[in-house]
């Protein structure tokens, strides 16, 4: 799997200005629903906070990667953002998050899902990738160390 399949430079945000978990949330969704202008029917926002309210996705090492299922899309959206400063993301480990990684994946489609928040999960434990992440300049440089996994 590459991970870069699915890797828009359009969904990349370099430094989220929420400071709050669910607008974290809100500002992610809100990204992708510029992009993808059928989505604003479908309750993303909801979606992933009642997500949330099963478990965090908060998965600790300064890392999240919230997802939800969706009907009535073909492919699956994947949106990469960082927080400069962190956000309190009720993480597994209590520490702030800067590395968000936001999936969508067809109601269908289980097993792409379920691979692709794998190799995300394991990618993000690489203590010198999520350095590199943190310390990329722009969303150019984003983009090229993503495209390059």
């Amino acid at each position: 799997m590459k991970l870069s399949n699915y890797i828009n430079e359009k969904l990349i945000i370099s430094n989220l200005s929420a400071r709050t978990k669910v607008d974290v949330l809100a500002e992610m969704v809100k990204y992708v629903e510029k992009l993808y202008p059928s989505l604003q029917d479908k309750n993303v926002y909801e979606l992933l906070v009642d997500r949330e309210k099963l478990g965090t996705t908060g998965i600790g090492n300064g890392v999240a990667i919230p997802h939800t299922k969706l009907e009535g899309i073909d492919r699956v959206i994947l949106l990469v953002a960082r927080s400069i400063e962190g956000v309190d993301f009720e993480s597994l480990d209590q520490n702030p998050v800067h590395i968000f990684f936001l999936l969508l994946a067809p109601e269908e489609n289980l097993g792409e899902h379920l691979r692709i928040l794998a190799y995300i999960s394991r990618l993000l434990q690489d203590e010198s990738f999520r350095k590199a992440f943190l310390e990329a300049q722009d969303k150019g440089e984003l983009y090229m160390l993503l495209k390059g996994v």
